[in-house]
């Protein structure tokens, strides 16, 4: 499996450190005599999170108004990235409009797989929070525009904290949520202490574990981008995750992510729950507390960063009706059209991308969590340090960072399900990485 996916990586990697411009320009001109045009459908991939389900539905009022029929493809979050990823980078033409991220959009926008979105006054810009827009442009361009943006921070049940006689503290100590996690843990009763992510995608485990690692005081690549999995942060780290996960978790946590952890969440068998802040605006049981991520001394770093955005591959010949539904889906009119859908309100708009969200009173009267949330956005920190010599939280922006995000996440999965020491994880990550680094030429 692992050396499928470096292969994989391997030739879209080729493809963007080579020529890029002109490989594109080339692929898409190729495309442009395969499919014939149809400026009135288009074709939509999307992650299967719950705003971006919840956009189908709210969207039939675009169609009826502009006549342009929409055409959904949902995909779980690593069929996405692969399927996105692999269409774009050669041109294959599938999509007129796909979700992206932090990690791709300023590459690919660099590379020229997807087009500059330029808005009309109306759109706002400034509106756009500060660090999820530059997050998604190169050189001052938005290459993708955000449907949501999100941080992480913990979602617990003060109710089960209150009864077990725990507190939970922004920032606090991990070995404070350890505690936490044992005194609400009541498996019998079909509660388990804490839900985390653990199935492997450099967008699944590896979100929240490099969280975990950054706030051991470990990172990815040292200051030559050798990578630095075989240190002791990250010993320390994942022994900490596997050991919190494998005692206070649900059995198979290798195999949750996001949408997983939710449904076990919305069922009342979580007590406590770290991930994005954009969860909480689907969270339905009662007692639910907010507070900011917790750390082993090292704050920054702590909390991730992230925006699921719309992008327009290069050369699509529906640029301009992809770019109109764009300009749609994430402007103010949008969020009032959702706030306003019998189906939804207020409580389901997305979050994370607007300041003017935050202001609006019918969205404060049901948003409990809005308050945590901005402050989780507001203090992720994703420039390059002395101790992370590169740009990106939860993932590194560069091009290679997907396919050692893959392999050293099937590592951590491995440690997590017991298949594999943390000690024998971590060194078959660093042999993996240093491979992938190696052959890109960083050193």
């Amino acid at each position: 499996m692992l050396v499928a996916l470096g292969q994989y990586w391997s030739v879209l990697r080729e493809e963007i450190m080579k020529t890029i411009r002109t490989s594109a320009l080339a692929a898409t001109a190729a495309f442009g005599l395969a499919i014939s045009a149809n400026a009135t459908e288009l074709t939509i991939a999307i992650v299967n999170n719950g705003h971006m389900i919840n956009m189908q539905k709210v969207a039939e009022a675009y169609t009826a108004e502009t006549g342009v029929s929409l055409n959904w493809v949902a995909l779980e979050e690593g069929v996405l990235r692969e399927q996105v990823t692999s269409d774009t980078a050669t041109g294959g033409g599938q999509y007129d409009i796909i979700n992206i991220g932090m990690q791709e959009a300023p590459i690919w926008g660099a590379a020229g797989w997807i087009e500059p979105l330029n808005f009309g006054s109306s759109y706002d810009m400034d509106d756009i929070l500060p660090a999820i827009r530059a997050g998604l442009s190169h050189e001052g361009t938005m290459y993708a525009a955000p449907f949501y943006g999100e941080s992480s921070m913990v979602m617990y049940r003060k109710d089960l904290t209150d009864a077990a006689g725990v507190t939970i503290r922004d920032s606090d100590s991990w070995a404070n949520i350890k505690g936490a996690a044992a005194a609400m843990h009541d498996p019998d009763s079909g509660v388990y202490g804490a839900c985390l992510r653990g199935k492997p995608g450099w967008g699944d485990n590896m979100a929240f574990i490099t969280t975990v690692v950054n706030s051991f005081g470990g990172a990815w690549f040292g200051a030559d981008m050798r990578p630095t999995i075989d240190t002791a942060a990250w010993e320390e780290a994942i022994n900490f995750y596997v050991d919190l996960l494998g005692n206070y978790g649900p059995p198979g946590s290798e195999g949750n992510s996001f949408n997983e952890i939710l449904a076990l969440y919305n069922e009342g068998k979580c007590g406590m729950w770290i991930d994005a802040t954009i969860a909480a605006s689907f969270l339905t049981v009662d007692g639910v507390a907010y507070a900011q991520s917790p750390n082993a001394g090292n704050p920054v770093g702590a909390n991730w960063l992230w925006a699921w955005a719309m992008a327009v591959p290069a050369g699509s010949p529906n640029a301009d009706a992809a770019k109109a539904f764009i300009e749609w889906a994430t402007s103010k009119d949008y969020v009032q059209a959702v706030g306003n859908h019998p189906d939804f309100g207020w409580g389901s708009v997305p979050t994370g991308q607007r300041a003017s969200t935050y202001a609006l009173p019918e969205f404060q009267a049901v948003a409990g969590f809005a308050a945590a949330e901005m402050a989780a956005i507001e203090s992720a920190a994703p420039a390059a340090t002395d101790l992370k010599p590169y740009v990106g939280v939860q993932f590194a922006a560069i091009p290679e960072f997907p396919e050692v995000g893959i392999a050293v996440a099937q590592e951590m999965a491995a440690a997590l399900s017991g298949a594999k020491s943390v000690k024998d994880a971590l060194a078959a990550s660093q042999s993996a990485a240093d491979a992938i680094m190696s052959e890109a030429g960083y050193y």
